[in-house]
């Protein structure tokens, strides 16, 4: 009965969605009102609220948030996290996984959204990439959040990746803003946000699980930008790498 199916995965997506306009306003107030304690510590109040949002939200959608680690994790480290990009759900496991002071680089397109991009603009570091000067004053930011202690997270590859590959090529930005900092790499990756919410539809949410798996810590001590593309090769084959153990892909 296709039909019926089809039904409950409309009433499914519309709940979904109604849960998060009612969270979206319920939190905006507190969003707002972060900004008052400044820009590092208002900043990391909202991603703290951000991170509740995401847990009440998959709650009550039914998503299970879980974290794997393929090797050991330091919480209290500073890192630049990078994970794999398919699915317009690819941010709430980030912010689930959030222990100390992150920030996250994001698309400018999406303040344009009522509300929830005022949140959003409140909340990222903002990126168009068709600007080269809002580029350079992205980079300019991420670099300042890492002088603040704070760890920030890219994902390297830009946008979805839509092909039938695990990745796609990743640009140079997380690679060259890791050396140029001295900040390890921590390569994430997300296992199951294609399942619950394809790029094609913003009306195929489903519930179920939503892993996510920390891989090895690249180390880049004593790294140059000579040493760019050898990086960029090695965090890529990792990620390859492990989502080939947890998903199913052509041959390669």
């Amino acid at each position: 009965m296709k039909w019926l199916k089809d039904l409950i995965r409309i009433i499914y997506n519309l709940y979904a969605f109604a849960i998060f306009i009612v969270l979206t306003f319920f939190f905006f107030p507190f969003v707002m009102l972060s900004l008052l304690f400044g820009k590092v510590t208002g900043g990391n109040i909202i991603y703290q609220i951000c991170k509740l949002w995401a847990g009440i939200w998959y709650f009550f959608i039914g998503i299970q948030h879980k974290e794997i680690y393929e090797h050991p994790h330091d919480n209290a480290k500073q890192y630049i996290y990078v994970a794999n990009h398919i699915s317009y759900i690819d941010i709430p496991p980030i912010l689930l996984i959030i222990r100390n002071p992150m920030r996250i680089l994001g698309k400018y397109e999406t303040v344009k959204i009522p509300v929830f991009g005022w949140i959003y603009k409140a909340a990222v570091i903002l990126v168009d990439r068709r600007d080269a000067s809002t580029r350079a004053k992205s980079v300019r930011a991420l670099k300042a959040a890492i002088n603040n202690n704070i760890s920030i997270f890219i994902y390297p590859e830009g946008t979805f990746n839509e092909t039938a590959a695990p990745l796609k090529s990743f640009f140079d930005g997380a690679f060259r803003i890791a050396i140029e900092t001295q900040t390890p790499i921590k390569p994430l990756i997300l296992v199951d946000t294609l399942e619950r919410l394809h790029y094609n539809s913003i009306f195929s949410l489903t519930p179920g699980k939503s892993r996510v798996v920390y891989l090895e810590e690249i180390d880049v001590a004593g790294l140059t930008l000579q040493d760019i593309s050898v990086l960029k090769e090695k965090v890529f084959n990792i990620m390859d790498a492990g989502l080939r153990r947890y998903r199913e892909y052509p041959s390669i």
